[in-house]
């Protein structure tokens, strides 16, 4: 089997004992970073993928409510299966509104291993 490109850290660090960008070891790790990437980064940031993200950091102006926590569930698992299903398998999203807090659940196969992974954040609203 042909080796793929390597994983890059994210964020881009340089490895200075290799002299080249450096390398993430841990392929479960630089997935997570993948799905940080799309749920943090807002649409219309990206100049060549203006479509790009689901950009929960917007959350911090709206509501924080079950209507809004359903929004975000909708929004997180239509990003992730947009961006990432090559890489993952979306299993579940849940999303909770409580007091100032979102909290995103995020369930998820790692395809290349056949894994179940889980991603918990925390938005502050």
């Amino acid at each position: 089997m042909k080796p793929g490109p390597p994983n890059l850290l994210y964020p881009f660090a340089v490895d200075a004992s290799r002299g080249r960008l450096a390398e993430e070891s841990d392929y479960a790790a630089h997935v997570r970073q993948m799905i940080l990437q799309v749920l943090y980064t807002a649409p219309g940031e990206r100049a060549n993928r203006p479509d790009f993200g689901c950009g929960i950091r917007r959350l911090v102006f709206a509501p924080n409510s079950d209507v809004s926590a359903s929004l975000a569930q909708v929004t997180i698992y239509s990003a992730l299966t947009k961006w990432l299903s090559s890489v993952i398998s979306v299993k579940d999203v849940k999303v909770s509104a409580h007091d100032e807090v979102l909290e995103i659940r995020i369930a998820y196969l790692l395809k290349a291993r056949g894994e179940t992974q889980y991603l918990n954040v925390e938005v502050a609203l």
